[in-house]
């Protein structure tokens, strides 16, 4: 589905994603996905219930990304979010996640992710500090 956002769209077609253009950027900039290998990336891709990337209308070229896994019935986990630097500031990355969980066929689930620097985007869509029923083990890559 694309859905049209100024001068960008948003597009959940899995076949689109730029796979070099994803693999620069997490292997480069994000402090939550540089351990990864591009053949570990490339199969979270592969293996991802939904992605939605994000284009630019005159070039094609992709500056967003998102991806969720889930079990398709009641819970998803939202992934490797990012705006390119050179497209920050226009509201993609607000757009973007709504995307991903307002607007697409996980919008009743029970939403998780976890992030370092982006609370106040993430408690516009409700994303809050666990409850007492939720529990975790750490990742030994962190």
């Amino acid at each position: 589905m694309r859905t049209p956002c100024g001068d960008h769209e948003l597009d959940d077609d899995p076949a689109r994603v730029d796979v070099d253009t994803l693999w620069a950027f997490l292997s480069t900039e994000p402090y939550w996905g540089r351990w990864r290998s591009r053949e570990q990336v490339e199969a979270q891709l592969a293996a991802a219930w939904r992605v939605v990337g994000v284009y630019e209308l005159s070039s094609g070229r992709m500056v967003g990304f998102a991806r969720a896994f889930s079990d398709g019935v009641a819970s998803a986990y939202l992934a490797d979010v990012y705006i390119d630097r050179s497209a920050r500031g226009h509201g993609l990355g607000v757009a973007l996640v709504r995307e991903m969980i307002d607007n697409g066929p996980g919008a009743g689930f029970r939403w998780m992710l976890h992030t370092d620097d982006a609370h106040e985007l993430y408690s516009r869509f409700g994303f809050r500090e666990p409850d007492r029923t939720y529990l975790e083990r750490p990742s030994k890559h962190s």
